[in-house]
């Protein structure tokens, strides 16, 4: 087959001839047909990483979309959304024509939401989603806030607060094409991240009309510093990244005075089962044109431009890759 293969890792991988998956017993081969380049693709092939040296050559990619093509517990000809362990264990991943997919790693599709789009949000949408729900508890009627709105998890988490039933969902965002992505992902009010804290803490009381619930933080830093200080009386922020820094200052005086809540959130941390709903309710939002991250998609072979894209450009505009 012919897949995206790294050879040394840090490097560029290089689209060439691989052998066809051979998957363990249970496991399914998928034939792929979108598969998302994020930067968790990235990290795992700098060999620099928390998962250690990859052993190479190997297929990256970590997510996709494709078919069921034998083995396995789904009949052939079965749409699905899959996950792999690739660049964090041995083994190939997405970025090629055929991948073995381990049967807890398996998500059935049946939502008509094209296989790009749906591997664009992938499991961004999925944090967005648990971040919202199962670790931020967001009720109807409820104010959002959603830090690094422009980037593919700040996207999804503005189109799912908005079906959550939130109130009003601010978002912020850097630059100004972050800020369009947000707006058009469903934002009430859209803030610019800009200057110091005491800044960013009356732009955000004045978007918000006073009240904050729940925040959504892949970036922290100054941001989730300002955003503390803004929570309302049993307001909760999730932080699932450091995209702005790895230290905010949060005031204790404040959190307790409003019994906030601080909580931590990892894609890592979910069952199986729970990532299968997620992505089932992702999906169907989707089809019904709820959520959407922006994307475009580029052919597979076109994979080292892609790769260097990655790596230097945009990351709020995903790069989907179709065999």
């Amino acid at each position: 087959m012919r897949a995206a293969v790294l050879h040394v890792p840090g490097e560029t991988p290089e689209f060439t001839e691989h052998p066809d998956p051979r998957p363990e017993p249970g496991a399914t081969v998928v034939r792929v047909t979108a598969a998302p380049l994020v930067p968790l693709d990235l990290l795992c092939a700098s060999g620099a990483s928390y998962f250690g040296r990859p052993a190479t050559p190997y297929v990256p990619g970590v997510q996709g979309v494709g078919v069921v093509e034998s083995g396995g517990h789904l009949p052939p000809g079965s749409r699905v959304w899959f996950a792999t362990a690739a660049g964090m264990a041995p083994g190939d991943g997405s970025l090629a024509e055929r991948c073995a997919v381990p049967a807890d790693d398996l998500v059935p599709v049946s939502a008509e939401v094209p296989d790009a789009a749906l591997a664009a949000l992938g499991l961004s949408a999925v944090a967005a989603w648990m971040s919202l729900t199962w670790r931020g508890g967001l009720r109807a009627g409820e104010h959002a806030l959603v830090l690094g709105a422009g980037g593919a998890v700040g996207q999804a988490a503005v189109g799912a607060a908005r079906l959550l039933g939130a109130g009003r969902v601010v978002a912020v965002a850097r630059s100004e094409q972050a800020r369009e992505r947000a707006r058009a992902a469903g934002a009430d009010e859209v803030v610019a991240l800009e200057g110091d804290a005491d800044a960013l803490e009356a732009r955000f009381r004045e978007a918000l009309g006073g009240r904050l619930d729940v925040v959504v933080d892949p970036v922290f830093g100054v941001a989730a510093t300002a955003a503390s200080r803004v929570l309302s009386a049993g307001g909760r922020l999730v932080n699932l990244g450091g995209a702005s820094g790895d230290t905010a200052v949060l005031s204790s005086a404040v959190l307790r005075a409003k019994s906030a809540a601080v909580f931590g959130y990892t894609n890592n941390a979910l069952t199986p089962g729970q990532r299968r709903e997620a992505l089932t309710e992702i999906a169907r939002h989707a089809a019904a044109g709820g959520l959407a991250v922006a994307h475009e998609q580029v052919p597979l072979a076109e994979v080292a431009m892609a790769w260097r894209r990655q790596a230097t450009g945009d990351p709020g505009v995903r790069l989907v890759l179709t065999p």
